[in-house]
């Protein structure tokens, strides 16, 4: 990679690591072999974006290149040389290109002494909700057509970076390859939500099951299971299944899931609305009255 990251990326110089970022997402969506199938360019165009974000998100790249000390390729530069050079040289010598030469021989002498590890590549992907929850394997089609199997672990969260080894950039002088780094993208629920580790779910219940009480069967992320209701419960009451949500990782436990209960009246009855008249004017209540000034 020649081109300066930052115009690659379409970001300042001074943008912050979520600009950058950012702004890798949106170009790396745009150009992604999948979605341009058969266009070389735009395949072309994916792996300078992926590479430039990969520079700039190595701290030990960003900060030598913008101060001028390597190129966008991680060689150093003749400006740094130079300055290696002049602070070496004794006043009035003359050795300045000879130094310089010296110097560039060392550092070539130094990156073909032994085997290097190629870089690592970083990529997006989109993740379902239940997938990253229960864990899944998904395939992804690499910029060089290579198809990589991804492992979601259980529990995975939004954020998380799961490393494929050996489908980065290729190593130098017989180094190993470099790893995928793929960010986990989780899309949304028709039912659930996430904080953390635990799992929230809004579930209906009738009139009769509020006021008496039961048995319900309520969804989770991995099945159904039974709850009871205890009676007169209020819409908004919240039930709590122990480890339903989800799976812990490393020295951390699984979460819960959180079912909040909402009552719904269901179709028109004439002989509820008979028996509600009569209640209400037998026992009439306000439960606004303690809200009232």
């Amino acid at each position: 990679m020649a081109d300066d990251p930052y115009r690659i990326l379409g970001v300042p110089r001074h943008a912050s690591g979520e600009e950058i970022r950012a702004a890798y997402r949106r170009l790396a969506k745009q150009y992604h072999p999948d979605i341009n199938p058969g266009q070389p360019a735009a395949e072309a165009q994916f792996k300078r974006v992926a590479e430039a974000y990969a520079f700039l998100s190595d701290v030990r790249k960003r900060g030598p290149y913008d101060r001028g000390e390597i190129d966008a390729a991680g060689a150093a530069s003749p400006r740094a040389w130079a300055a290696y050079a002049e602070m070496a040289e004794p006043a009035g010598t003359g050795y300045h290109e000879d130094f310089t030469e010296i110097f560039s021989h060392v550092m070539r002498e130094r990156g073909a002494r032994g085997p290097a590890r190629g870089h690592d590549e970083p990529y997006v992907m989109d993740v379902e909700f239940l997938e990253a929850v229960n864990g899944a394997t998904r395939r992804l089609t690499l910029p060089d057509g290579q198809v990589m199997e991804v492992v979601i672990p259980p529990g995975t969260a939004d954020g998380d970076i799961v490393r494929v080894p050996g489908f980065g950039r290729p190593g130098r002088h017989g180094g190993r390859a470099g790893d995928a780094l793929i960010e986990v993208k989780i899309t949304s629920h028709e039912f659930f939500t996430r904080r953390g580790r635990d799992i929230y779910v809004e579930v209906p219940v009738t009139l009769a099951e509020a006021v008496l009480g039961g048995r319900i069967i309520v969804p989770t992320p991995t099945g159904r299971v039974g709850m009871t209701v205890k009676p007169y419960t209020e819409t908004g009451t919240q039930l709590r299944l122990r480890g339903g949500g989800a799976p812990g990782r490393g020295t951390h436990k699984p979460g819960h899931l959180y079912v909040k209960l909402r009552i719904v009246l269901g179709p028109h009855d004439k002989r509820l609305e008979a028996v509600l008249r009569e209640i209400q004017t037998e026992r009439p209540s306000d439960p606004r009255a303690a809200m009232l000034i």
